[in-house]
């Protein structure tokens, strides 16, 4: 009698675990006083994302900051876990209920400064203050910081209020949730922190570090289907070359983004200012106008 062949093993993908409370993203312990970002949300596996790889990655694995994904879902009432309701006075879509973000804004909170300058919490919306590099300096100064992604047609106005919580926007366009909006806003912060660069003067030549754009690059070969590197930046001249990559930077932000050349200009003559640092703002937000992210 001829024995049966061994059944071939299976190289399928690992059937995920999903848990009901929250859960560390990464089993490495962060380091003591490390920045760290809550982030509530109806989809906590979306989290670390893009931000658990390269450079933001190896710094969560190392400990340099923390992530904290936060469930909204977990602090429905009902068997259904329903979260949101139709709109008062009608119209289209759900908005996220009071209760149920409140609660989950009051659990990430637990333990946390009630100052905002040290400990910001945004609710991602287009509707928002316009987040930009002067603010993400001033986020990656506090300890940490609280974001909630917003779904449907939005939150609820009083939660906002009740919770001194200020909207942020990452543009002038709606997406479908605060998810993606939230990780643009911390892998701009992160990389602010001290050794996820690796290259701290990275952070420092960047567009909009000096309220400018940046500077062309060019790396080798020194000519590339007849375009060479300018002789400039092979001269090993290094006061030249910092005085043109100025004179390059300031003709290219003078040509692409007249609003930032303005503000640039302003800022260089005696008395004018700039919103280039921004702070952080421990006063209660007003209501802004328009919508919120959709889904």
């Amino acid at each position: 009698m001829t024995a049966d062949p061994p059944k071939p093993r299976s190289h399928g993908m690992l059937k995920p675990v999903v848990s009901a409370g929250p859960r560390p993203l990464m089993e490495d312990k962060p380091r003591a006083g490390a920045f760290t970002a809550k982030v509530l949300t109806l989809y906590p596996e979306m989290f670390p994302g893009a931000l658990g790889h390269s450079l933001t990655g190896k710094a969560l694995q190392a400990g340099l900051w923390a992530l904290d994904a936060l469930d909204i879902r977990r602090f429905a009432r009902d068997k259904h876990r329903t979260v949101d309701d139709r709109p008062a006075g009608g119209g289209p879509g759900m908005v996220l209920k009071p209760e149920i973000v409140a609660a989950a804004i009051d659990e990430a909170q637990r333990g946390i400064p009630d100052d905002r300058t040290r400990w910001p919490v945004f609710a991602l919306s287009p509707r928002g203050r316009r987040f930009d590099q002067g603010l993400a300096q001033a986020i990656a100064r506090a300890e940490g910081v609280t974001l909630l992604c917003g779904r449907f047609e939005g939150i609820d106005e009083r939660v906002l209020e009740a919770r001194r919580i200020e909207e942020l926007s990452v543009g002038d366009f709606v997406l479908t949730g605060g998810e993606i909006a939230a990780m643009t806003v911390l892998d701009a912060v992160l990389r602010l922190i001290p050794g996820v660069l690796g290259n701290e003067a990275s952070a420092v030549e960047e567009s909009f570090s000096r309220g400018l754009l940046e500077h062309p690059q060019y790396t080798r070969p020194t000519v590339w289907e007849g375009r060479a590197i300018p002789e400039i930046l092979l001269s090993g001249h290094h006061a030249r070359i910092a005085e043109w990559r100025l004179a390059r930077a300031e003709a290219l932000t003078q040509a692409r983004r007249p609003d930032l050349w303005r503000a640039y200009r302003g800022a260089s003559k005696p008395g004018g200012g700039t919103d280039g640092d921004r702070e952080l703002s421990d006063a209660t937000p007003t209501a802004g106008k328009g919508g919120t992210e959709k889904d």
